[in-house]
C-alpha cells in the first residue's frame, strides 16, 4: 500500500498498522473502552485496536462528544501503554473548528505512541452539522501534515448524522479527503451492502466499514472490498447491557444466577492481565 501521508513517511508503527489494511482481507479492529478491555481484546488475538469516543465517554458517565481533548489523549495513551498491538484513536472532530486546532491535536496525539487516529467532519453542533467539503478537506490536510507518522483516517459523518444522507455527497467528501492526504477513509453508518461496494469502488484508499445492521457478515464486507472493519462503541454498550441484565436480575428477582456466567470473564482476565498474557492466547 502506498503511503499518502503528507507529513512524509509513516513511522514504523504507522506503516505496520497500514500494512494490515488489505482490501478483501479486512483487518478486524475492535474498540476497547479502557485498559482492561484493551488487554482482553489483545489477548484474544486481535491484531490492532481503536479507541471509541462513545465507549470512553461512558466510562466517565458522559455521552459521546462530551470528552475534552486532554481526556481523549490521556485515554489513548493508556490504551497504547496497555497493549503491544497498534492502536488508533478516535479524535472526533479534532477538538477545534479551524485547521490549526486540528493540527495541534494531531501533534499531541503523535506524542502518545499511537499508530493512527481518525478525524471526522461533524462540527459537533447539530445546527451547523457537517463542515462544508472545502473546510473539511482543509482540516484533513492540516491533520495529515501534522500526523507525525501516524495513519490518518478521515471520516465522512453523513450517515451517522442523517439516515437519509446522500451517498454521492459522502463519496465526494471522501474523495476530497484522500486528495488532502488521508491514508484510510471511513463513512460510518452505512447500512446497505451495495452502498458500501459503491463507495469502495469510488476511492483509492483503504476503506474502514463500521459493523452495522443490514451489512451481513465479515465475509460479505470482505467481498465488497473492505480493508478494515470496526465496531465503534458497540462492544462497550454490549458490556453495559450485560451489566444492566445482571443488575436487574439481582435487584428485581433476588437471584444469583449471574454467578454461573462469571467463569469465562475471570479466566480471560487472568490470561490478559498476567505478564505476557496476550502472548499465551
Amino acid at each position: 500500500m502506498t503511503d499518502h501521508n503528507l507529513s512524509g513517511a509513516l513511522h514504523s508503527g504507522g506503516q505496520a498498522f497500514l500494512d494490515l489494511h488489505v482490501p478483501g482481507r479486512p483487518l478486524l479492529i475492535p474498540n476497547p473502552w479502557d485498559a482492561g478491555s484493551a488487554k482482553v481484546l489483545a489477548s484474544l488475538g486481535f491484531r490492532a485496536l481503536a479507541t471509541t469516543s462513545g465507549g470512553h465517554a461512558a466510562t466517565l458517565g458522559r455521552l459521546d462528544g462530551e470528552v475534552t481533548r486532554e481526556e481523549a489523549l490521556a485515554h489513548a495513551a493508556q490504551i497504547v501503554a496497555a497493549v503491544d498491538v497498534p492502536v488508533s484513536a478516535d479524535l472526533e472532530s479534532g477538538f477545534g473548528a479551524d485547521p490549526a486546532a486540528v493540527a495541534e491535536t494531531m501533534r499531541a496525539a503523535a506524542a502518545t505512541g499511537l499508530a493512527g487516529c481518525s478525524i471526522e467532519d461533524y462540527s459537533g453542533d447539530p445546527d451547523t452539522g457537517l463542515y462544508d467539503i472545502a473546510q473539511a478537506a482543509d482540516r484533513v490536510r492540516a491533520a495529515a501534515e501534522a500526523a507525525g507518522g501516524m495513519v490518518l483516517t478521515a471520516r465522512a459523518e453523513n450517515f451517522f448524522r442523517h439516515r437519509d444522507a446522500d451517498l454521492g455527497d459522502a463519496i465526494a467528501r471522501l474523495q476530497a479527503y484522500q486528495e488532502a492526504g488521508a491514508d484510510v477513509l471511513y463513512a460510518p453508518g452505512l447500512s446497505d451492502p451495495g452502498d458500501v461496494a459503491r463507495l469502495i469502488a469510488a476511492v483509492d484508499r483503504p476503506v474502514n466499514v463500521l459493523a452495522y445492521p443490514g451489512l451481513g457478515s465479515v465475509g460479505d464486507l470482505a467481498a465488497a472490498g473492505a480493508a478494515r472493519i470496526s465496531v465503534g462503541g458497540a462492544f462497550a454498550y454490549v458490556a453495559l447491557g450485560a451489566l444492566v441484565q445482571v443488575g436487574r436480575e439481582l435487584l428485581d428477582e433476588g437471584s444469583f444466577e449471574y454467578l454461573d456466567r462469571v467463569g469465562d470473564g475471570r479466566r480471560q482476565a487472568q490470561t490478559a492481565f498476567s505478564p505476557g498474557g496476550a502472548d499465551r492466547r
